[in-house]
């Protein structure tokens, strides 16, 4: 499962200028196909970024990589966001396609007065609708 499973639903509740960010652990490996997008008008709605060579992702490039630093997660997905909307002024939601960032999100949710969602956010959503 991925967290892009919420991505049409959220542009569909956005205004029509409104743009989505999209934040990835690299942005090289998350290109627009992996977004399940058909129509290109909601495509181009959707920015995409990456925390590439920021402390936590070379980390985890280490072997073993060390244990997490949140506060590298924090300070790195932060930095993105600051790019993105720096470029993007009409991002107005952030999507977590990352499955490490959601331990950051209440932060990022506060820095950036934006909603944050992520994988955690969908496992929960498909978890209430088992009886």
């Amino acid at each position: 499962m991925s967290s892009l499973l919420l991505l049409p639903a959220l542009l569909r509740k956005l205004p029509r200028l409104a743009r989505l960010a999209v934040l990835t652990y690299d942005s090289k490996f998350c290109g627009q196909e992996l977004l399940g997008l058909d129509d290109p008008d909601e495509r181009a709605r959707v920015v995409i970024g990456g925390i590439e060579g920021g402390k936590f992702w070379h980390d985890e490039l280490k072997r073993p990589a060390p244990p997490t630093d949140v506060a590298a997660v924090e300070a790195d997905v932060a930095s993105c966001v600051a790019r993105l909307r720096d470029a993007h002024p009409e991002i107005a939601v952030i999507l977590f396609e990352c499955a490490a960032f959601p331990i950051v999100a209440p932060a990022i949710r506060r820095i950036a007065s934006l909603p944050v969602y992520d994988i955690v956010g969908l496992c929960r959503l498909m978890m209430a609708s088992v009886p």
